[in-house]
């Protein structure tokens, strides 16, 4: 059997990892614990949570004990990595919402039975600590130094950077040596962008209990163009499928940037590499064949082989000039609303096709909407039930992308 640090390698997953060899000869040779933390900011998973997903079942098929650590503690405070300006701060209520919604989704996915998998909250220690107890163990054991040149707080320094998030990196490394001291837990992993936090953790389990514990990070799922994947125009890309329906799902992964399939490939899906460099290979209008098996097999883990037979149909249906009513993504409305009548722009941001309004009506501008099959040219547009055929209206943004209305 393949060693799975061999196996993540070879499909492009690690990034960075203390102690490479080391690590690599015990997940090789014994069965270890790990964990790769979450923190509960919205209500369901993304694709860009996928790819660590996808981390988590490969360490799992190859005998190795995953810890999903929900951050309903961590949440409180916010992670400061990547922003520009402080995190809202979400209420107590939400934070335990979103993490109960996490640990539902992410058992979809995880073997939870006799022990193969563990889920913690860092809620349950983070949020009784004693504050000087606390900085007595753990913050003595910091540089502020250090700290201030990680780039999680070096880019912050500028626009100001809060105590508050400050204790950011204090907290989520405490994690680990909770973990470790509670689970036997010897590896933290997580995206590349959360390097400095994952280092911080790997030294205080080192320095505090002089354990030999190792970090390793991923690759960020992002396109060629150095932008993070699952992000769209109307939003981003859910696991939820009440957020993102499977066909919207499948259609995103359908319409990747070409130079994108051969990295994404590896990365969202389980298929052998050898298939995975042909399909890679292909090039022209052959690399739309790559482009659903892409989807196809991603939707498939996430939502089931159902909904992805069922989204490959309604795309198939759409791409031959036909329209497959029963698989779009659609909207129930009041129908009264419609009476006198809805202007379009709504309609737009309502179903999802837009972010925004000013979007919607550079797109009407651009003649990129049409209603059941007509260009909408006037932004000023009102839909009545007049435009309704059997209580059902079709619009249509671009040349791919459909959402139904549906009168209740």
């Amino acid at each position: 059997m393949n060693n799975v640090f061999d196996v993540l390698k070879e499909r492009g997953y690690i990034e960075q990892a203390t102690h490479e060899e080391e690590l690599k000869e015990l997940l090789g040779k014994e069965s270890m614990t790990f964990y790769i933390g979450f923190d509960a900011t919205a209500d369901s998973l993304t694709l860009g949570h996928f790819l660590q997903i996808m981390v988590m079942m490969h360490m799992q098929n190859a005998g190795h004990r995953p810890i999903v650590l929900l951050g309903g503690g961590t949440t409180m405070i916010g992670d400061p990595s990547g922003r520009s300006d402080m995190r809202k701060m979400l209420t107590r209520e939400d934070i335990d919402k979103n993490a109960a919604r996490f640990k539902e989704q992410i058992s979809k996915f995880l073997d939870f039975n006799d022990d193969k998998a563990i889920v913690e909250n860092n809620a349950d220690w983070l949020l009784d600590l004693n504050y000087i107890d606390f900085l007595r163990e753990v913050g003595r054991h910091f540089s502020v130094n250090r700290m201030l040149a990680a780039e999680c707080y070096k880019s912050r320094l500028g626009d100001g950077l809060t105590f508050f998030e400050f204790n950011y990196m204090l907290m989520q490394s405490y994690d680990f040596l909770e973990l470790y001291r509670k689970h036997n837990c010897k590896i933290q992993m997580g995206g590349n962008d959360q390097w400095s936090n994952i280092l911080g953790g790997y030294e205080l389990v080192r320095k505090v209990d002089g354990a030999s514990v190792y970090a390793m990070t991923f690759k960020l799922l992002t396109t060629s163009e150095g932008k993070k994947m699952g992000k769209t125009q109307a939003g981003t890309i859910w696991l939820d499928p009440e957020k993102t329906s499977p066909y919207e799902f499948y259609q995103y992964l359908r319409n990747i940037d070409d130079k994108d399939v051969g990295k994404t490939l590896p990365l969202l899906t389980f298929l052998p590499m050898e298939e995975i460099r042909t399909l890679g290979a292909l090039e022209g209008a052959e690399i739309n064949k790559a482009k659903e098996v892409l989807a196809y097999e991603v939707t498939k883990i996430v939502h089931g082989e159902e909904e992805a037979q069922k989204a490959q149909e309604a795309a198939k249906t759409l791409f031959s000039g036909g329209i497959d009513a029963e698989n779009i993504p659609s909207t129930e409305m009041d129908k009264e609303r419609f009476i006198e009548g809805v202007d379009i722009l709504s309609l737009l941001v309502e179903t999802g096709l837009t972010p925004s309004k000013s979007e919607g009506r550079r797109l009407v501008k651009q003649g990129g909407i049409s209603v059941e099959e007509e260009k909408t040219q006037d932004f000023n547009t009102i839909i009545t039930t007049s435009d309704f055929k059997d209580d059902k209206l079709m619009i249509k943004k671009g040349k791919k992308i459909y959402h139904q209305i549906k009168l209740i």
